[in-house]
């Protein structure tokens, strides 16, 4: 199991390495292998989540390690998902060394055991149904930076694709759109399981901790961002920032929260 995780870790970083050549040269092949890197360290990563029963203990997504893994993998996937139909040159060196990073920090320590009192189902569910909301989520953050650089850039009129090929401000606006609607409905999933589990240990769906209160505050911030993105209608421009500083917290609230609990 452990070696299909240093694999897939060798993948992602072989995949962003190639990526950075390829946009800094630039060299189509490279960028062509650097996807095909990330595909291929994907599909170990996911062996390597079915192999996770042999270990001893067999440690739980619950973990927090493998609760990042799970979140990286999950970004890949919906990275490869969008182009294969938009095109965004630059997005595989920052998913491939964030993918390589969680990956490979899912081997070093201890882990928890697997979850045995309540069942798997319901913790599994909220850990995968969150992962999923922050893997999409944290793409659109990535895509409204994108397109702030990119805007600044143009506005001072400076020729950015000489030097490094980005994506339309079009594409980048139809990816924040997109990963914002798939990846709030799926974090608020995240959050009614988090409560449903919560109930199941502590006969509560709240206890205020650290953790469930930046939690909540993240929610509702986003509640608000969904709101002003299409209801509001809000610019491309102040949707791309709300998208970077919304995932700043929300990455704030369940890492920064959830190592300090």
């Amino acid at each position: 199991m452990y070696a299909l995780q240093y694999m897939a870790a060798a993948l992602y970083l072989a995949a962003g390495v190639g990526a950075v050549l390829g946009l800094a040269l630039p060299a189509p092949t490279a960028l062509r292998g650097a996807r095909w890197g990330l595909a291929i360290g994907a599909f170990a990563q996911l062996a390597a989540f079915a192999t996770l029963h042999r270990l001893d203990p067999a440690p739980s997504l619950t973990d927090l390690g493998y609760a990042i893994s799970a979140m990286a993998w999950l970004a890949v996937g919906v990275t490869l998902f969008l182009m294969a139909r938009i095109s965004l040159p630059g997005f595989v060196p920052p998913v491939a060394f964030v993918a390589f990073l969680a990956t490979f920090g899912a081997t070093l320590g201890r882990p928890e055991a697997a979850v045995r009192d309540v069942g798997a189902t319901i913790p599994h569910a909220h850990v995968l149904l969150a992962s999923a909301g922050l893997a999409a989520l944290g793409l659109a953050g990535l895509a409204g930076f994108f397109f702030l650089l990119e805007h600044r850039a143009l506005k001072q009129r400076r020729k950015v694709a000489r030097r490094i090929p980005m994506p339309s401000l079009e594409a980048l606006d139809r990816v924040n759109r997109v990963t914002l609607a798939v990846g709030f409905p799926l974090l608020s999933l995240g959050v009614v399981t988090g409560g449903l589990w919560l109930h199941a240990r502590m006969g509560s769906y709240f206890e205020g901790s650290l953790h469930e209160t930046w939690m909540l505050i993240a929610w509702l911030i986003y509640v608000g961002l969904v709101c002003l993105r299409f209801l509001g209608r809000q610019g491309a421009r102040q949707a791309a920032a709300s998208a970077v500083a919304g995932f700043a917290f929300l990455l704030l609230a369940v890492v920064g929260a959830g190592l300090v609990s």
